[in-house]
């Protein structure tokens, strides 16, 4: 299985959502964003 160390989730941040590593940004923000159909280049500049 292929680990995947970018995503993280600790109880102690946003609630222990996943996250994307070092940041505050939650993977179902990033999720949001791609399905109201932001541009991933869009995303990235943010």
């Amino acid at each position: 299985m292929m680990q995947l160390t970018r995503i993280t989730h600790d109880p102690a941040v946003m609630g222990g959502k996943p996250c994307i590593r070092g940041l505050r940004v939650t993977v179902g923000t990033i999720l949001g964003l791609l399905a109201a159909g932001e541009s991933r280049e869009r995303i990235l500049q943010a």
